[in-house]
């Protein structure tokens, strides 16, 4: 299995036990409370470079280059991560965000490889891309592997291909929803939707209610664009729905009837609950959405929840994170997500590489992104934190032990940016007014090509 581009289900299972058991050991057995006061967070430098005088005798005044994040203001995590670096060990890191698009990513860093290029040092990985990358990336076990061992070990797992760590893990990540506290209670509701059909009602009659003086106000927003952000979220969709994974036992099964439902059910809703440009809608869009005070709703990654909690948000105090809906034949679930930092095989500086590399990946680094940008830790000691518990909803057992669905990549292996983009460009034109029978038949026949 490890020469597949995947080992999701066995990432899928780590992560899942691992934030269900250690969530409730540090919330104890009692019930987590249903509108709990997000916490404000105030910004915080990183911490020191644990090792950096030994490092600083052997690579100060090195430059590596870090492909970095691009989401949600995480670019400025990167700056003050290799700012740190560099005053610690002499290293200096030159950070390059990649596209917001995450397959716009893959092929900025495939196009890379495949020159050769020495130009990148260090690169994020999505969940999906070890197999792929595998040939262009330096093995970390040696240097790192006694580290990798107290990461989730089905996260490790996928991050070892022919018995070679070409990646560390980073951060997890799985889609939740948000809401408004203060605007469920203003309008008679005492929880959030179980149900999408509960959503779209919710957020219609809220949407009705705001529109009397913020005619920028919308009930439900999330990842509409044609990009990888879709196939995530129509994954859920689906998923949810009785609808399948887009990809079952290696037989495509995207052209049902549970399926045809749930996506005409957000087509319909277009327009009514969700802006007619939510087709357009990436993290970033769907983050401004929510945290301006312009949405009831909205399904996003837990990074959005730091930023939601910063002063210049108008929804800080107002808000709190649930499971996503699910349908009339389904149950609730999240797409797994996650990041991985890895080292180009044609890296000048490898060594130099591989420390900023442990230095990211280090306990006191999760600590960090967990508590100021509220990303999911895959180290099993920051899980089990309680200052990382506390500042992190999303980590107790109500939202983390919810199943995670896995997208189709160890059934199209490496042909997986190909299947991924037909999925998402047949959803975004459903969206955009094609009725679902119209499109899923040729969805279905395209990936069936690419899985001959």
């Amino acid at each position: 299995m490890k020469h597949r581009a995947l080992l999701a289900v066995a990432a899928l299972i780590g992560v899942v036990s691992l934030i269900a058991s250690l969530s409730v050991a540090a919330a104890g057995t009692s019930s987590p409370k249903t509108h709990a006061t997000p916490v404000t967070r105030a910004a915080t430098a990183p911490p020191k470079v644990p090792n950096a005088a030994a490092i600083k005798k052997k690579y100060k005044g090195q430059k590596i280059t870090f492909v970095g994040d691009s989401v949600g203001g995480l670019h400025a995590r990167d700056l003050a991560l290799a700012a740190q670096f560099k005053k610690d060990t002499g290293i200096t890191v030159n950070v390059v965000p990649h596209p917001t698009a995450s397959d716009q990513s893959y092929a900025q860093l495939a196009r890379n490889f495949s020159s050769k290029s020495s130009s990148f040092d260090v690169m994020m990985v999505d969940v999906v891309w070890p197999g792929a990358f595998a040939p262009y990336l330096v093995d970390l076990k040696k240097k790192l592997g006694k580290e990798s061992k107290s990461h989730v070990a089905g996260i490790v797992q996928n991050d070892t291909i022919n018995g070679k760590l070409v990646a560390m893990p980073w951060f997890g990540d799985y889609g939740i929803l948000y809401y408004r506290t203060d605007l469920l209670k203003k309008y008679g509701y005492k929880a959030p939707p179980k149900t999408w059909n509960e959503l779209f009602k919710m957020a219609a009659k809220i949407q009705t209610g705001e529109r009397k003086s913020n005619d920028s106000f919308y009930g439900f927003v999330f990842q509409g664009n044609a990009y990888e952000g879709l196939t995530c979220d129509s994954l859920e969709w689906l998923a949810s729905a009785g609808g399948g994974h887009f990809i079952d036992n290696g037989k495509v099964t995207i052209n049902n009837k549970q399926a045809q439902t749930i996506l005409d059910g957000f087509r319909t809703n277009l327009g009514k609950i969700s802006p007619k440009n939510v087709t357009t809608f990436q993290e970033d869009q769907t983050q401004t959405a929510f945290t301006t005070g312009n949405a009831a709703f909205a399904r996003n990654w837990p990074y959005m929840y730091a930023n939601a909690t910063k002063s210049d948000s108008k929804v800080a105090g107002k808000f709190n994170v649930t499971v996503l809906p699910h349908g009339a034949k389904g149950g609730s679930v999240g797409t797994v997500g996650g990041w991985q930092l890895a080292v180009s095989k044609y890296s000048k500086h490898k060594d130099a590489a591989i420390e900023f590399v442990r230095y990211a990946t280090s306990a006191p680094t999760e600590t960090w992104n967990a508590t100021q940008w509220s990303l999911v830790p895959t180290r099993v000691a920051v899980a089990k934190n309680k200052a990382v518990v506390k500042t992190n909803p999303y980590l107790k057992p109500a939202v983390a032990s919810v199943p995670r669905v896995t997208r189709p990549a160890k059934f199209l292996k490496g042909k997986y940016n190909a299947g991924s983009k037909v999925i998402y460009q047949g959803i975004n034109q459903i969206l955009r007014g094609t009725p679902a029978k119209n499109v899923l038949p040729s969805v279905k026949s395209k990936l069936e090509r690419l899985l001959r």
